[in-house]
């Protein structure tokens, strides 16, 4: 059986949205960000991105990891495009023209909008939107989001998906990431066509399930 390894307030809500989307069974290991423990050593703490028995399968000790019919992966975008061309269906390239697609717009994702749209993210997590500091902070992030937002803003005008006429991991690997700069409203509303694409991608069911259980987690 498919593990997949990771609380869900991490980037392994990637991986958990597709696993749902695809209908497959696995385990769940809610391996939790060593940072988050005063001492994520202790015999008493939880499973963490420190403890030895999690580094033994994933020397890196980030999260998601997977272990699937005795591979491991421990990337996001590497897990959740493994899991589609395995599993996936329409969800999955269909050709290779796809296939390039399906990557270019998720190493987009990782490369050009994940660390600044994770700033956003941050500063609203730590209630720091309202200061001097954190407002300085987002405005930089939001600026330097402009260019990769019209680029997607410009794909969507004239689709609902980003790859063909269907849903596919491709919206799911770039909606997490577009997702983490979704408290800045001012700025997602700049960019209607992305808006209402990142809309529909969160009105799946699938997406509100994972939703759902990532609130019902411990904070």
């Amino acid at each position: 059986m498919l593990t997949i390894y990771g609380v869900y307030r991490s980037r392994a809500t990637r991986t958990l949205w597709l696993a749902g989307e695809l209908g497959i069974a696995y385990k769940h290991v809610p391996v939790i960000q060593a940072r988050r423990l005063d001492n994520p050593l202790a015999d008493t703490a939880p499973l963490n991105t420190l403890s030895p028995s999690f580094l033994t399968i994933n020397p890196m000790g980030t999260i998601p990891c997977i272990e699937d019919d005795g591979i491991v992966l421990y990337e996001s975008m590497a897990i959740n495009l493994y899991l589609a061309r395995k599993y996936g269906g329409a969800l999955a390239p269909k050709d290779l023209s796809e296939d390039g697609a399906v990557m270019q717009w998720s190493f987009f994702a990782a490369t050009e909008i994940e660390t600044q749209s994770l700033k956003i993210s941050t500063t609203f997590a730590e209630d720091l939107a309202e200061t001097a500091a954190g407002k300085a902070v987002i405005d930089v992030a939001a600026r330097l989001l402009q260019r990769p937002l019209r680029v997607l803003e410009q794909h969507l005008s004239s689709q609902d998906y980003l790859i063909g006429d269907r849903f596919t991991v491709a919206d799911i690997n770039v909606a997490e990431v577009v997702r983490y700069a979704q408290a800045h409203t001012a700025l997602i509303d700049t960019y209607p066509a992305l808006k209402a694409w990142l809309e529909r991608c969160q009105s799946r069911p699938a997406f509100k399930a994972m939703w759902d259980a990532r609130g019902a987690e411990a904070a």
